[in-house]
């Protein structure tokens, strides 16, 4: 989920800066509040044309469903809305004046907090995207990532036919450990180094984010073609829209900068060969990505002034 400048209290949307914590300057990320599944045992059943999904194309937690909704060749099941990439003191928004933002398409909303506060008047708490919408129900099912992929894995294969499995197994294990290291450390990592405000907040997990990477690119080095061997699992998508954002936003924007992707060869060359695929490539607005890091955190670029570069020679 990506953090909020903001949340709602009792169903009215307040303007805070919410990036850290005052205590210990370090970033905080809240648990996220929706946490229901899709089967044939819950109340919510799969159904074509019934779920909606909520993203934004800047957010690397909303990327990974869009990824997911393409192979598992679910676009025709379940639509989707995007959200104007600046987040500013009301929140994502659903203003269109920015090329790929589409509004809300079902209730013709101003702010995504109001999705929130359909599902539950009096909901307090975070903002984020992605949000999985019932339209049946008119409620949230689900705006917790890597639930809504696990979701996208598998509840919907009878009525696709697609029973690809990026969860196989006899890989959990494996992808688990994977998951969890790269999460709180890449994933997250780049967040906690970004919006830390003291230098012990910032030291501690930009080292264990190069770690991380440096421990990926040995990973890779010894031909393996994806992070868990030579099959594409659920570790890839989870790891792939840190990756792309990495050089452009993160190096510069959140001070990851004590190298760069295109340093580390075995990384540059599968994140460019997973950006090539036709599951991948069309997910990826670096209009977005750029305006909405750039344009959304005036504590970190208080003008707002976009960076030119890198020239990233894969886009």
């Amino acid at each position: 989920m990506m953090i909020m400048p903001g949340l709602v209290i009792n169903g009215q949307w307040k303007t805070k800066n919410a990036f850290a914590d005052e205590k210990d300057g370090k970033f905080k990320r809240d648990d996220s509040a929706f946490r229901d599944t899709i089967d044939e045992n819950s109340e919510f059943k799969p159904e074509s044309g019934r779920y909606h999904l909520y993203v934004s194309l800047a957010c690397p937690w909303a990327h990974r469903t869009l990824i997911f909704r393409r192979l598992k060749d679910l676009e025709s099941h379940i639509d989707v809305s995007v959200v104007h990439p600046h987040m500013l003191d009301d929140g994502w928004t659903f203003d269109t004046n920015f090329d790929g933002a589409t509004g809300d398409l079902i209730y013709k909303h101003d702010f995504l907090y109001q999705i929130y506060t359909k599902a539950k008047l009096d909901y307090s708490g975070k903002v984020t995207v992605p949000v999985l919408w019932d339209k049946k129900t008119k409620t949230i099912v689900n705006n917790e990532s890597s639930e809504i992929i696990r979701i996208f894995n598998t509840a919907f294969n009878n009525l696709t036919g697609n029973d690809d499995n990026y969860y196989p197994g006899d890989l959990k294990s494996e992808i688990d450990e994977i998951n969890e290291r790269v999460y709180n450390t890449v994933n997250n990592g780049v967040y906690k180094a970004g919006f830390a405000t003291n230098q012990e907040a910032y030291d501690k997990p930009v080292k264990e984010l190069f770690d991380s990477l440096q421990w990926l690119e040995s990973i890779l080095s010894d031909g393996r073609e994806y992070i868990c061997g030579d099959k594409l699992t659920e570790a890839d998508i989870r790891l792939l829209p840190t990756l792309l954002r990495f050089d452009a936003v993160y190096h510069t924007h959140f001070k990851c900068n004590i190298d760069m992707i295109v340093d580390f060869k075995f990384l540059q060359d599968y994140m460019v060969r997973l950006y090539e695929e036709d599951f991948v490539k069309p997910t990826v607005d670096m209009a977005h990505i750029k305006n909405h890091y750039y344009k959304s955190h005036p504590t970190l670029n208080p003008n707002g002034i976009i960076s030119a570069g890198p020239d990233l020679n894969w886009l």
